[in-house]
């Protein structure tokens, strides 16, 4: 499972806002690697921010 998928399915089982470091610890994953996930993420349009520095899957 690629990265950017692991960390959109945790982002949706957690079903809250969250930031990057809950998300490396939630997945195992480097942080750095969630970063980067993150930055295609947001590019993608499959992530927003309702609140500052916190992320959820986009309606």
């Amino acid at each position: 499972m690629e990265a950017k998928d692991q960390v959109l399915q945790a982002m949706r089982e957690i079903g809250a806002p969250v930031n990057a470091g809950k998300i490396a610890e939630v997945t195992g994953l480097d942080r750095k690697v969630v970063d980067k996930a993150f930055d295609a993420l947001k590019k993608e349009g499959v992530i927003v921010s309702p609140v500052r520095c916190k992320w959820e899957p986009a309606k």
